[in-house]
């Protein structure tokens, strides 16, 4: 990991990995190197049965600038290639990974930081946090990150920020979509406690399942998407997990979880 490329990872959090972009004077760009070794941190805790939910945080003003504009001048074509497709894989093994992720943002999340905001699971964001796209500022579209945002706002809105470049503050992101909640600063960590707190009562394996399923559906036909979910579900209810669930909803008990 060079100067560009710090992020540091605090695992062993009772069932909660935090993953930290920490290279507060680059803004937390996204460089090249910084992708690599989320891509490979995001691999290992996907792995890791222990762990039950990621929250991504932040040092600094910034939860990140998005990519690094300084190692994107005068670079061969491969060089782009190699970026973006990294990029995609980052944003992809967000996907992939069975546990939640909830971005936890004070501060700027622009371009592809405001991407990674989007593909995370969950958001929650401070009341002076800004998102933004403004690539077509600098003649640079951002067209990877309109990929998970406008999914998340609706095509119109994300026109809106992907033409105009302009920032969207805190409560228009909730009010679109793209973070789920909105607090004091200070009240910020509290919030993404109870969130993960929230999610970590149930069975993993549960939650794997419906995460997986939900990226899978999205997109699909509605004929398509049922016919998906309807297999996932199918068997989700015959495995020990569920029967457990179900058995303990009867008995008017708690579940006691397969392992």
């Amino acid at each position: 990991m060079d100067n560009d490329a710090t992020v540091r990872v605090a695992a062993g959090d009772g069932p909660r990995a935090t993953i930290t972009l920490a290279n507060p004077a680059a803004r937390n760009a996204l460089g090249l190197h910084t992708m690599l070794e989320l891509i490979k941190v995001l691999g290992e805790i996907g792995t890791d049965p222990s762990v039950q939910v990621v929250v991504i945080d932040h040092e600094g003003p910034a939860f990140s600038a998005g990519h690094n504009v300084k190692e994107m001048i005068d670079r061969p074509a491969e060089f782009y290639d190699q970026l973006f497709a990294v990029c995609t894989d980052l944003m992809q093994a967000i996907h992939r990974l069975p546990q939640p992720v909830i971005a936890a943002v004070d501060g700027v999340a622009t371009a592809a930081g405001c991407q990674l905001v989007a593909t995370c699971d969950l958001a929650v964001a401070t009341d002076r946090s800004q998102f933004a796209t403004p690539g077509v500022r600098i003649g640079l579209f951002c067209s990877t990150p309109m990929v998970p945002i406008a999914r998340a706002v609706g095509r119109k809105r994300a026109m809106e920020m992907l033409l105009t470049g302009e920032s969207v503050d805190a409560a228009t992101a909730a009010d679109w979509g793209l973070v789920n909640r909105v607090v004091a600063p200070e009240d910020l960590a509290a919030e993404v406690d109870r969130l993960a707190d929230s999610i970590t009562r149930f069975s993993p394996s549960t939650i794997a399942i419906g995460k997986v399923a939900f990226y899978r559906q999205d997109g699909l036909h509605e004929d398509d998407a049922y016919e998906l979910t309807r297999t996932v579900m199918a068997a989700n209810a015959g495995d020990e997990t569920a029967q457990e669930g179900m058995s303990a909803f009867i008995d008017k008990r708690h579940p006691n979880w397969p392992s």
